[in-house]
């Protein structure tokens, strides 16, 4: 908060009786609130803007920085209305030097991949460390933790006695992706938060996949505002029309934008005025090799919106909808000084970036210390191969079993097989596309150890493994072979963290996460060729699915349709409840 004197020193600044720090001229602005494109100049004092005038020459003075824009568009900061940012692998740090070049001076997050691990407690670290990057964060605390139904085990848990103090911080801006399960079940402890917020003017953001109809209404009654999981574009059109601020999502492995934005270019009622963006779950492959929200914007462009409208959807949408448009959105006085140097508005390549106030300079990347306690997260035992059989009271037969079938990253099916059953083991058969999958829970708080079969991976030998695996963030490793499983498991205890493919106990490729056992230290390039390490290995298994680690991490969120695993074990996300895979066995 601004003390008085600071205060009075902005308004002054206004006034012109203060010099500006930097002026910027020669510049065409893209006044997204009116929708105009014209020439201005723009006085900014320490981070925020000043003044935008045809003529700012009385905000002049001797120490005064000037920028000649030569006649590139002027255009606000763009805000990513909703990531995990933590799925990229990139520390904060890391993340606003890939993402902050490209545009994106903004992003909507609830934190809860690091809240999962190092708690309330340990996200202090991680709010310094975005205070001193190039990067603003607009908290939304989340609606409760763990969000899995069964609630699985993580470090700490957020519940409606914590929000309603949070809810009162300046620096929560929001409820944080109330998904609707729990508005459909009723459930006391979220709908107290939702009271809470009601109570504290604080908007609540949503999580609603395929919410149609009187889900739809039954959910909108909750008081929720934003939602960011549009399936089709007739989705996105009922909930606009029905007052919500809709998200479209173009991710790593949800690449909605193409089918969302039909409910603008289909359509004559003026729903794009409702709608912004967000990437959600970035790869550090994507940032580096397709960009950011600037990507974003261009394939909106491509898909036939005009420049202006598809500019307004990443930068005052989003800030209207978020209700921090007091604060960024638009180039306009008492707003901060987050500005975009763009050449050609169809292309949207961005040339220069001011962000904070300061011209971000590409080559300054601060660095951070962190704590023991975010360094030295991964607490489970030591593993065993027979951890990774699963043994049943049947000493030879046939097992009828339900596996978690991949449908992508999104969307998982029931696939019943049948799989031998020699000396109380069920088998697992890579050629019949299933294999084991296991959760372990890594605080050490309990020792939980699940086990489920899944298929649609196509792994035909080793393992892979993960202590990044969104929403708890527990150990998932996947494979075939039960002494690769065990081996997989415990290289990342041993390692602190990461991702790992191995075969034949050997360690194919291995990308450290050493923060908190979920991002990495390393510069984006070095997760670049990581992450591509990790693709490679990952295939060299067998799998043919376009990102198998990638899509094998989310296989412990419960929001997503129709089956999941946690450290509790396989779950039907259907009916909210825990279920045993093996169907029936037949002795023979």
């Amino acid at each position: 908060m601004l003390d008085l004197n600071d205060f009075k020193d902005l308004i002054r600044a206004g006034a012109a009786e203060i010099p500006a720090d930097i002026i910027i001229k020669n510049g065409q602005l893209v006044n997204v609130s009116t929708k105009e494109v014209y020439p201005a100049q723009i006085a900014i004092y320490k981070n925020k803007i000043v003044a935008v005038d045809k003529d700012v020459s009385e905000y002049f003075g001797d120490s005064t920085k000037v920028i000649d824009a030569k006649g590139k568009y002027l255009v606000p900061g763009m805000i990513d209305g909703h990531i995990h940012v933590e799925c990229s692998k990139l520390s904060m740090t890391s993340f606003a030097h890939a993402v902050v070049p490209h545009g994106t001076t903004s992003i909507i997050s609830g934190l809860d991949e690091y809240i999962s691990v190092i708690g309330l407690k340990g996200l202090k670290e991680i709010f310094k460390e975005i205070d001193q990057s190039d990067l603003k964060l607009f908290w939304g605390a989340p609606f409760k933790t763990p969000y899995t139904i069964p609630q699985s085990t993580i470090a700490e848990n957020i519940d409606s006695d914590m929000q309603s103090e949070l809810l009162k911080h300046s620096n929560v801006y929001g409820v944080w992706e109330t998904v609707r399960e729990d508005i459909q079940e009723l459930d006391d402890d979220t709908l107290k938060t939702m009271l809470y917020a009601k109570e504290a003017h604080k908007p609540v953001w949503g999580c609603s996949p395929m919410a149609r109809g009187t889900k739809l209404n039954q959910y909108l009654m909750s008081g929720v505002r934003v939602d960011h999981e549009s399936y089709d574009h007739e989705e996105l059109l009922e909930k606009a029309r029905k007052g919500m601020n809709v998200v479209v999502r173009e991710s790593s492995v949800t690449h909605f934008l193409k089918e969302n934005i039909r409910a603008i270019t289909e359509n004559t009622a003026d729903v794009a005025r409702h709608v912004s963006f967000c990437t959600d779950d970035v790869t550090a492959t994507d940032i580096a090799e397709l960009g950011h929200l600037d990507h974003v914007v261009r394939l909106a462009i491509q898909a036939g919106v005009p420049p202006l409208t598809a500019i307004q959807m990443a930068t005052i949408n989003s800030a209207e909808a978020y209700r921090i448009d007091d604060q960024v959105g638009m180039i306009a006085p008492n707003r901060d000084a987050d500005i975009l140097f763009v050449e050609d508005l169809n292309k949207f390549e961005i040339s220069e970036v001011i962000s904070k106030g300061k011209v971000v300079d590409a080559d300054v990347v601060p660095k951070t210390e962190y704590s023991e306690d975010i360094m030295n997260s991964v607490k489970a035992d030591h593993l065993k191969a027979a951890d990774f059989i699963y043994n049943v009271d049947v000493e030879n037969g046939v097992a009828d079993v339900e596996t978690i079938k991949s449908v992508g990253p999104f969307v998982r099916k029931r696939r019943d097989v049948e799989l031998a059953v020699k000396n109380y083991e069920v088998k697992i058969d890579p050629a019949k596309d299933v294999a084991l999958v296991s959760v372990i829970e890594r605080f050490g708080i309990n020792g939980n150890k699940s086990l489920g079969f899944t298929s649609g991976w196509g792994l035909q030998a080793g393992a892979m493994a993960s202590t990044a695996a969104p929403d708890d963030n527990n150990l998932i490793v996947m494979g075939v072979d039960a002494e690769d499983m065990a081996f997989a498991a415990n290289e990342l205890i041993v390692r602190g963290g990461g991702q790992i493919v191995v075969k034949d106990h050997q360690v194919l490729s291995f990308l450290p996460l050493p923060i908190a056992g979920i991002v990495s230290e390393a510069t984006p390039e070095e997760v670049v060729k990581q992450e591509k390490s990790i693709l490679k290995a990952a295939r060299s298994l067998g799998s043919k699915v376009d990102d198998p680690m990638f899509y094998m991490t989310f296989l412990p969120i419960t929001a997503i349709p129709d089956l999941a695993i946690t450290d509790l074990g396989p779950t039907d996300c259907i009916g909210l409840k825990l279920f045993d895979p093996i169907l029936n066995i037949k002795k023979s």
